[in-house]
């Protein structure tokens, strides 16, 4: 495995997921959030942290792929499969907000969670340009 590889296309993957995450949840689905008011009560937030996470999950994202590389076709398809074999993972992960915060509705689990599953997908197909052996 080569780390700098690996940590590289965790970065740059987690670049990409971070702004199609902005995207989704910024723009895509930002009505449907002031629906849910009782929901989603707290202030503004710096997005700084979020973009910090999003590297760190991106670098632990590629160095899991560069792992299993031998694991997935050659290519986009092969990158694409991890991703949504690792999106599976994460998309029924979702509905544990419903358990857990009141007024959280399924409906929102469901989207989360095909948001997860597709920035997931999109990340094993960064992962896939950027990691090849």
């Amino acid at each position: 495995m080569n780390w700098m590889k690996a940590v590289i296309a965790g970065v740059v993957g987690g670049i990409a997921v971070h702004l199609y995450s902005w995207l989704m949840h910024g723009i895509i689905m930002s009505a449907t959030y002031t629906k849910y008011d009782t929901v989603f009560v707290q202030g503004e937030g710096s997005p700084l942290p979020f973009f910090a996470i999003a590297i760190v999950v991106g670098i632990a994202g590629g160095i899991l792929f560069a792992k299993t590389r031998s694991s997935w076709a050659e290519g986009l398809m092969g990158g694409a499969t991890f991703g949504f074999y690792l999106g599976l993972v994460s998309f029924f992960s979702q509905f544990y907000n419903a358990l857990v915060i009141a007024d959280f509705p399924y409906y929102l689990s469901w989207c989360w969670g095909g948001i997860s599953l597709g920035g997931w997908v999109l990340f094993g197909v960064v992962a896939s340009l950027l990691y090849k052996e």
